[in-house]
């Protein structure tokens, strides 16, 4: 398969799991570590050493005391969403090459902290990330909510067939599942510094609207709206 090129100005849905489908985040701290390595490793500079300890980012304040000057962003980070074996990224490319770097620095170092941690060897991901450009008006208004709906296959997997037996359950979980940025798109601090949401919020009304549209999603779906992004899935 050509490799795909990457064009600035462009948003691709990134994603990618761990290899052999196996689990890539065990605890919290791994979690943390990755958030934190979203906001650290998106800038055209080096990273910083990231010799912290694990309180140091357990909160909705990563990035808000970074000692370095302003950063130049590889990417816009529009959403993102992490899984136990896998992530997910809504990315815009802000630099040529931005998003190979970003995904690169990522994977390196989280993969360092995690064979470190966990005293492995190897490669932790399956292989080079994939990655889909958005380029119809379809996959753009469903791919935030698709990423966003993902942890409901710990709960719910049935929502992937258009079935959801209770969808008030089902918000309720998304918005106490702190890894993704659900929550900061229908108004929850959680890790505000990660993501860039001005074009979205723009498109979807504000934060308010945003959680009455999705959850208009949940309370109507069908085939129809899994069919649309049925090429961007990952089981």
């Amino acid at each position: 398969m050509e490799r795909l090129r990457f064009v600035n100005n462009q948003i691709y849905h990134v994603y990618n799991r761990g290899v052999e489908n196996r689990k890539i985040f065990l605890d919290e701290d791994d979690y943390f570590r990755f958030i934190h390595n979203l906001f650290e490793f998106n800038d055209t500079e080096p990273a910083l050493n990231l010799y912290y300890k694990s309180y140091e980012i357990r909160s909705h304040k990563i990035g808000i005391e970074r000692k370095r000057g302003s950063r130049k962003l590889l990417v816009r980070i529009l959403a993102f969403c992490l899984m136990p074996n896998h992530f997910h990224l809504l990315l815009e490319q802000r630099q040529d090459s931005g998003i190979s770097e970003f995904i690169r620095k990522l994977g390196i170092g989280y993969a360092m902290y995690f064979n470190q941690k966990y005293r492995r060897v190897g490669g932790l991901f399956q292989g080079r990330f994939k990655a889909v450009l958005v380029n119809q008006d379809t996959h753009f208004i469903h791919l935030p909510y698709y990423i966003h709906l993902n942890p409901l296959d710990l709960v719910a997997r049935e929502w992937r067939k258009g079935e959801l037996n209770d969808y008030k359950k089902a918000m309720d979980f998304l918005e106490n599942y702190r890894w993704s940025s659900f929550l900061d798109y229908i108004g929850k601090n959680n890790f505000p510094s990660v993501t860039q949401r001005e074009f979205l919020m723009k498109f979807f009304n504000g934060p308010q609207e945003y959680k009455k549209q999705i959850t208009e999603w949940l309370k109507t779906l069908n085939t129809e709206n899994i069919q649309e992004i049925k090429d961007i899935k990952i089981d």
